[in-house]
């Protein structure tokens, strides 16, 4: 029998359809996600940090008004990057994982963000890069395949940046020509953002396990149900 956190965790037919979503838009980059690929064939949960020789990651790319992208320092690294990290048995989908990220690392609530219309729901970049033996956990060197998810400010000024201090210590607002990981920085620029929250459509199904779904008449429109 499968744990709850198995169940839990982002499937492998929903990742391969992101990445093959991806593919789609940037066919160039086969080559470098081939790996993956390969290893959502196999039973293995390839977001799981015990998988090896690499695993999926996410992170969220927190844009404001101004065309700026939140950046926080990751101790760890030393280095300034956008909120992210592994992926945890309770993260239902790659883009909560994200949001639990940015909330985690920065203070932001899930409800200080939302989705941009063009890219809803898929990943504007996909990194593949190498991260060095860590024997204070006995893991060895390995490799990261970082999805990246863009999210514009729901209010108009930033909102204060609370930091998760083991984890991180600064942050940073930076335009896109200055963002730090070359590959997310020419598809920023390439997708020109301004960081305007836009009016997205949405639905609800709810259904009670058994096969039948709530539904209702709209009132100005008699007859038709949603």
């Amino acid at each position: 029998m499968e744990s709850e956190s198995t169940l839990m965790a982002p499937s492998s037919s929903s990742i391969r359809k992101t990445i093959n979503a991806y593919l789609g838009r940037h066919p160039d980059e086969r080559d470098a996600l081939a790996a993956l690929l390969t290893a959502l064939e196999r039973p293995a949960d390839v977001t799981a940090r015990t998988t090896l020789p690499g695993h999926v990651t996410c992170s969220a790319v927190v844009i404001d008004r101004r065309s700026r992208v939140l950046h926080i320092r990751h101790r760890a690294t030393g280095l300034m990057l956008t909120p992210g990290g592994h992926i945890e048995p309770g993260d239902r989908t790659l883009l909560a994982g994200a949001l639990r990220e940015v909330s985690e690392e920065a203070g932001i609530a899930p409800g200080a963000l939302c989705l941009t219309r063009h890219m809803l729901g898929s990943p504007i970049d996909i990194d593949v890069h190498d991260i060095e033996a860590n024997p204070s956990k006995s893991e060895p060197a390995h490799q990261h395949v970082d999805l990246r998810y863009v999210f514009h400010l729901v209010g108009e000024e930033p909102p204060t940046i609370t930091l998760q201090d083991g984890e991180v210590s600064d942050d940073q607002w930076l335009p896109f020509s200055e963002v730090t990981s070359p590959t997310l920085r020419a598809k920023l620029l390439s997708a020109h953002l301004d960081g305007q929250p836009e009016p997205v459509n949405a639905s609800a199904l709810i259904h009670d396990g058994q096969g039948r779904y709530l539904l209702h008449l709209r009132d100005h429109n008699p007859g038709v149900a949603p």
